[in-house]
C-alpha cells in the first residue's frame, strides 16, 4: 500500500504535531438551544453537551448507542457541575493559581478556536483533490511481487526442499512442515516492493519469473527457497482509500505555515532564565467541524 509519507517531505521541520481525525463531535449540534438538566438552578443545555462530547471523544465507550452516548456526557456535566459549585464554595477560584490556570485555558481555546478556523478553510474539496491528484502524478509505478518462501537454518537443508519443490512436492505444506518463518501462512509474504526486502532477497525474488522455484539464497536469516506466484506495477490508491491522510496532511500544513508565520511576524525574546532553545510548540489537535 502506498501512503502518503513522500507529501510531508520537508513541511514537518517545525516539529509540530500531526493531527488526528476522530469525529470532532458525538452529538450533533441542535438547531436552538435547549435545557437539558439543571444542576442547583444552573442549566445544563445541548450546546454544553456538544462541547463536552468534542472534549470528551476518545473517552466515550464506543458500544452505546446515540441515547446512551448523551446520557454518558450528560452525567459527565452534572458531576462536574456539582464539583465546580462546592469548589466556588470553598472558594478555590480565588487563589493565584486558579487565576494562573484560567488565564492558560483561555489562550488555549482562543488558541484553538482559531486554528480550527485555518483547518476548516484549508480543507475544502478542492485543496484535498488538489493535493492527492499532486501526488498521484508524482508517484511512479513501481514493480511488485507476490511471493512465498520457505526459510531454514542450513543450505544443506534448503538445497533438500529445492529438490523436492522441484520435484513437484506442494510448496505450502512443506512450508509448514519445515520453514523457520512461522509468522507466513505456508511462507506466503503477500504482495511486496524492492525495498521492502533485505537486498540479498529481493535480488535474487525479483530475477524469478512466476512460478519459477529459486536456488538457496542465504541472507542473515537464514536460507530461503523462494518462488514467486505474481507480478504488477504498483498503483496509486484511490481518493476515498486515503482522504484523511490527504487531510491530515493539508490541515498540518496549512497550520504549521500560519504558526510560522506568526513566528516570523513576531518579536520573541528568550530569557536568560529559560533552558537552552526548545523548537516550536505542538500545534493542537484542531479539525474543522462537520457541518
Amino acid at each position: 500500500m502506498i501512503s502518503l509519507k513522500r507529501l510531508h517531505a520537508g513541511v514537518l521541520g517545525a516539529g509540530l504535531m500531526a493531527i488526528s481525525f476522530a469525529s470532532p463531535g458525538l452529538i450533533a449540534p441542535a438547531a436552538a438551544t435547549e435545557v437539558l438538566a439543571t444542576v442547583n438552578g444552573v442549566n445544563i443545555t445541548d450546546d454544553d453537551v456538544r462541547i463536552a462530547s468534542e472534549d470528551l471523544a476518545d473517552t466515550i465507550p464506543r458500544q452505546l448507542d446515540a441515547k446512551g452516548r448523551l446520557n454518558y456526557v450528560l452525567d459527565y456535566l452534572i458531576d462536574g457541575t456539582l464539583v465546580a459549585q462546592k469548589a466556588q464554595q470553598d472558594k478555590l477560584d480565588q487563589g493565584p493559581e486558579f487565576a494562573k490556570q484560567l488565564a492558560y485555558y483561555h489562550s488555549k481555546v482562543l488558541m484553538e478556536a482559531l486554528l480550527t478556523k485555518i483547518a476548516r478553510e484549508a480543507a475544502t474539496p478542492d485543496n484535498l483533490h488538489k493535493v492527492y491528484d499532486d501526488a498521484a502524478k508524482a508517484q511512479k509505478p513501481e514493480e511488485e511481487i507476490h511471493a512465498r518462501h520457505i526459510l531454514v537454518a542450513t543450505l544443506p537443508e534448503a538445497q533438500d526442499i529445492e529438490k523436492r519443490l522441484k520435484a513437484g512436492e506442494d510448496f505450502a505444506k512443506i512450508a509448514k512442515e519445515k520453514s523457520k518463518d512461522t509468522g507466513s501462512d505456508g511462507g506466503d509474504l503477500g504482495w511486496f516492493t524492492r525495498e521492502k526486502m533485505v537486498p540479498a532477497f529481493a535480488d535474487a525474488a525479483f530475477r524469478l519469473k512466476v512460478n519459477q522455484i529459486s536456488d538457496p539464497v542465504q541472507t542473515e536469516f537464514g536460507w530461503h527457497i523462494i518462488q514467486v506466484l505474481g507480478t504488477r506495477q504498483t498503483q496509486f490508491p484511490p481518493f476515498d482509500q486515503i482522504k484523511s491522510q490527504v487531510m491530515a496532511y493539508v490541515i498540518q500544513k496549512a497550520q504549521t505555515q500560519f504558526v510560522l508565520g506568526l513566528r516570523q511576524g513576531a518579536k520573541i525574546v528568550r530569557t536568560d532564565a529559560a533552558s537552552a532553545p526548545t523548537p516550536p510548540a505542538p500545534v493542537p489537535n484542531t479539525t474543522p467541524d462537520k457541518k
